[in-house]
């Protein structure tokens, strides 16, 4: 038998068919690597110079409305344009490339300034749910978009530009990469079995509990099995649907009390706002059948021992294959044995 917590050994992701190269022993060393600065959280509620802020002024010098709750509009920075003319360059088929056209918005989650996902209500999570929906079906009405990609970025070690926390999506005409590849491998499965890839791998996950986070009626929160990142997780619906638009009021109101218990045990970890790039992998619009996609949501975060020790993807990682030292199973452990009470709230900070 395989020891998964001694022997190094190569995982598969079922989802895109890669490999990932896992080396339990490696987690014993000492780190004499890199040290983040760890930047005081102390964001008041209100932020007179944040662009996302309530009644203020943005970059191109749109006024925000006074909003109560979550809040949307188009990037004032877009990276996709909606006017782009199609056009397509190809010289002897070594030089190419074609236009990409594609509209992209942001979502101001709380008119709070100072309040992330896991120290909001779950009412208000909520309704960043039902503006995901409502946003997803308004995007999928334009025939030229194929695929529509709900992110968020958290934490400036992440990349992100303001601190007011928000999320975005991107809907643009063509599919991208890792859509195609996940797209390949459900369809294959989903040929050859008659149900959803991840259907089935819920059921196995369920039937072992070794690397379920959160388990309620319509929701399941687990590291994979494949997982790259240190604390890596994903969110699948248990009801085998294509995308946010087949949500019903009860999924929605289960899918914000997966996200508030998950991100909430990601603080707790090491006391601190935990990063992450989070987004949802749904089926393309637009398109024939999309009987074989099951929605589902990544979390990637890049914290590895501390709130100030990041993982880093280079070397190795970046030239042959992703590798991981902290194993599947041992990051599920650390996420179960965390309270699904906010640290801040225990120590009443909120």
């Amino acid at each position: 038998m395989l020891n998964f917590s001694e022997q190094p050994h190569k995982r598969k992701n079922l989802l895109t068919g890669e490999y990932i190269l896992v080396s339990p022993h490696r987690s014993k060393r000492p780190w004499q690597g890199q040290v983040e600065d760890l930047a005081p959280d102390n964001r008041p509620q209100y932020d007179p110079k944040c662009y996302l802020c309530p009644g203020n002024e943005r970059a191109d010098g749109t006024q925000n409305p006074a909003y109560q709750d979550s809040f949307v509009f188009v990037n004032d920075f877009s990276a996709l344009l909606e006017d782009t003319s199609l056009t397509q360059f190809d010289e002897e088929n070594l030089l190419i490339a074609e236009s990409e056209r594609g509209i992209c918005k942001v979502i101001s989650f709380s008119p709070r300034h100072d309040l992330t996902l896991p120290e909001m209500r779950t009412t208000e999570i909520k309704a960043v749910v039902d503006l995901w929906q409502r946003e997803f079906n308004d995007l999928a009405q334009n025939e030229w978009i194929k695929y529509i990609q709900i992110f968020e970025n958290k934490g400036s070690i992440m990349g992100c530009s303001n601190p007011h926390p928000h999320g975005q999506i991107w809907a643009q005409s063509s599919v991208p990469v890792e859509i195609q590849k996940e797209s390949v491998q459900q369809q294959a499965y989903y040929e050859k079995h008659g149900r959803t890839l991840l259907q089935d791998y819920l059921v196995l996950e369920l039937k072992k509990e070794e690397r379920i986070i959160v388990d309620n009626t319509h929701f399941v929160a687990l590291v994979p099995f494949w997982a790259a990142w240190p604390y890596e997780t994903m969110i699948i619906s248990k009801r085998a649907v294509p995308s946010i638009a087949d949500f019903t009021e009860e999924e929605k109101e289960d899918l914000a009390k997966t996200l508030q218990e998950l991100t909430i045990r990601y603080d707790n970890i090491f006391k601190t706002s935990f990063p992450y790039s989070a987004g949802m992998h749904q089926a393309p619009v637009n398109t024939d059948d999309v009987s074989a996609w099951h929605w589902h949501m990544h979390f990637y975060p890049p914290l590895l021992r501390s709130a100030t020790v990041k993982k880093f993807m280079v070397g190795y990682e970046m030239l042959a294959s992703p590798q991981r030292d902290i194993t599947p199973e041992q990051a599920a452990t650390t996420l179960k044995q965390q309270a699904t009470i906010h640290y801040k709230a225990q120590k009443n900070d909120f």
